[in-house]
């Protein structure tokens, strides 16, 4: 049987996920019109309904009836079809994909209804005791048809257009895809249709199915990445025949020789086809020497630095996610030995700042074809930690917390998704006290939830969590997190999402400035060294992986130590947002009046930040210091 086949019918089994949804949705329901009734929150819930109520205008219910119809079943069905057949006719699309995410599409809506009229006959909730202004269907109040059908159609064309579109594009089409769930929701609670339980698990529903559907359907070959940006299992080693061969000649432009190349594969997130991909790709750019080490738990970085030492190396290639890239650029900084990244991680975020296409193959072939760059790196250490360095963020509280509870499991099944799950469990979690000193000035006392330092300072998705963080600014950028209560936690998630679809950023911060946004939730600084003390130990976390709980980080930046192959402009992937840079951004692109870019990276600095053009690179220095 073959590997693809295997792997086809371990998905598929997913689906037996859905009849548990449903069992575990009626169940909830029979809770919540049973012993949950009476208690805080469901008890204020008719409340809630008759304070809408009362309050209905001629504009806002004009708006709600035109949700309202959008998301009924007529509308749901006929916009499903509409929409599965575009998909089906789409050009220039292959044929395989665009079943495919017909197939997911209409699955997810299918599904989801299933799941819906299944819970119906089980759980049976009268609609709230309000004037009603929709005809009330036979069905039960809970959960809510509309909103769990709404959540299916428009998540998942939301899910679709973000493995298709790019840039502002893509998160103005997905954001404004994504609000019409809740708004479909509180249009029915408004009309008096539907109590607050009764939408929310409506959401919950149509979210569950789409999560389903999605890592069922939306996935290419494994251990890449679909088209919607869904990770797909690593479990089973790579179909070395999904992807085009690559040729085994050597390319004409490689340079005369020999070379030599370290790859480093971490043998969960690279597997077999993968690597045998990345195999051929080197040799046809003249890399006929490789030596390949794999990662481990007690040696993150493989044996990269007894391969280098051993002979003149003249590339590494690191086939990981962050933490691999990060223990390789620890064991490479303040060497001339550039290192190329083939992402196969759960989040991948340096290669999505850096703007290479989260395919690996692709990544790999395009970065070979550019130049090499210098990029900082941060160095940290602090109680219990040894001197270490990180490439994309370092973070106490929170966000810490988040990453040390992932299960590994789950990031194994759900990619970054899993990270979601684990910050859901810590959103309650106490604030902490501490202190930060800027460039050795005075001390700053404040109270966060978290605080991430960072190198580049996009999240999944180009979340722009650090705006200004710019990989050769020779500066970290520094947020702290401090919402209070759900206000504080929208707010703070509006301006990200806001900063997300304009691309905007302000001014650079000079050392010791701050500037404080979304009402007081988000603080930023601006540095070259960084002074953390905690009140109390706090869990940390560098590049994804955690470090044992501490009171104390020292964080200092080392400008360009790394040196990274990145795609020549115009190529690769602009997944990143504000602050992501390729090849040319790093030279120091300057306007039309010949002023600094809007990250204050000004043009004409020297290396090792400048571009260097392809070309046998320079076998290994010694490093500065005996850090490793």
């Amino acid at each position: 049987m073959s590997n693809a086949h295997t792997a086809g019918v371990r998905s598929g089994r997913l689906l037996l996920l859905l009849p548990l949804q449903a069992a575990s949705v009626a169940g909830l329901g029979l809770l919540v019109t049973g012993p949950l009734a009476d208690r805080w929150p469901l008890s204020v819930e008719d409340g809630v309904n008759r304070a809408l109520a009362d309050r209905r205008e001629a504009l806002a219910t004009a708006l709600s009836e035109g949700m309202s119809l959008l998301a009924s079943t007529r509308s749901i069905v006929t916009l499903t079809l509409v929409a599965v057949l575009a998909l089906l006719l789409l050009p220039g699309v292959p044929r395989l994909r665009r079943w495919r995410d017909a197939a997911f599409l209409a699955g997810s809506v299918a599904a989801q209804s299933a799941v819906f009229l299944l819970v119906t006959m089980v759980v049976g909730r009268a609609r709230p005791d309000v004037s009603h202004l929709d005809a009330a269907p036979p069905t039960s109040s809970f959960p809510s048809g509309h909103v769990g059908a709404a959540t299916a159609l428009f998540g998942g064309l939301a899910v679709l257009a973000a493995g298709r579109l790019r840039g502002a594009e893509r998160a103005l089409v997905v954001g404004l895809l994504l609000l019409i769930p809740p708004a479909v929701a509180a249009s029915r609670l408004y009309r008096g249709m539907h109590h607050p339980s009764d939408v929310v698990v409506g959401l919950l529903n149509g979210g569950c199915t789409l999560l389903v559907m999605a890592y069922v359907l939306l996935r290419s070959t494994p251990g890449t990445r679909t088209s919607a940006g869904l990770p797909a299992p690593r479990s089973n080693p790579d179909d070395a025949q999904a992807a085009t061969p690559v040729p085994e000649q050597v390319s004409a432009d490689a340079p005369a020789g020999p070379l030599r190349a370290v790859v480093v594969r971490h043998p969960h997130g690279c597997g077999d086809g993968t690597a045998a991909r990345v195999r051929a790709l080197l040799r046809h750019h003249g890399y006929t020497d490789q030596a390949w080490t794999s990662t481990s738990a007690e040696e993150p970085a493989g044996a990269l630095a007894a391969r280098t030492a051993e002979a003149d190396t003249a590339l590494v290639v690191v086939c990981g996610g962050d933490g691999t890239v990060r223990a390789c650029a620890d064991v490479l900084s303040g060497g001339a030995i550039p290192l190329a990244i083939v992402p196969c991680g759960t989040g991948n975020l340096l290669a999505r700042n850096l703007r290479l296409p989260s395919d690996p193959d692709t990544a790999l072939r395009e970065a070979l074809a550019g130049a090499t760059v210098g990029i900082d790196l941060g160095r940290i250490h602090g109680d219990g930690l040894a001197p270490t360095r990180f490439t994309v963020m370092a973070g106490a509280g929170f966000d810490a917390a988040m990453v040390r509870d992932a299960s590994a499991r789950l990031k194994r099944r759900l990619g970054w998704a899993a990270y979601v799950l684990s910050a859901l469990r810590h959103l309650g979690d106490p604030r902490m006290r501490l202190s930060i000193r800027l460039d050795g000035g005075a001390p700053l006392e404040r109270r966060a939830r978290m605080v991430v330092l960072g190198n580049v300072g996009s999240l999944q998705g180009g979340l722009p969590l650090l705006p200004d963080a710019r990989p050769d600014s020779g500066r970290l950028e520094v947020v702290l997190l401090d919402p209070r209560g759900v206000a504080g936690w929208l707010a703070a998630a509006r301006h990200l999402l806001t900063r997300s679809a304009t691309r905007t950023s302000g001014p650079r911060l000079s050392a010791g400035r701050d500037r404080r946004a979304a009402g007081g939730a988000l603080e930023y600084f601006s540095a070259e060294r960084i002074d953390l003390r905690f009140a109390r130990p706090q869990p940390r976390e560098l590049d994804g992986d955690a470090f044992a709980a501490g009171t104390r980080l020292t964080a200092e930046v080392e400008p360009g130590a790394l040196r990274v192959w990145l795609p020549d402009p115009g190529e690769g992937d602009p997944v990143g947002a504000t602050g992501t840079v390729g090849a040319a951004d790093m030279a120091g692109a300057t306007d039309a009046a010949g002023e600094p870019d809007g990250y204050g990276c000004t043009a004409g600095f020297g290396e090792p930040h400048g571009v260097q053009r392809a070309g046998r690179p320079p076998a290994r220095t010694r490093r500065p210091d005996g850090v490793r």
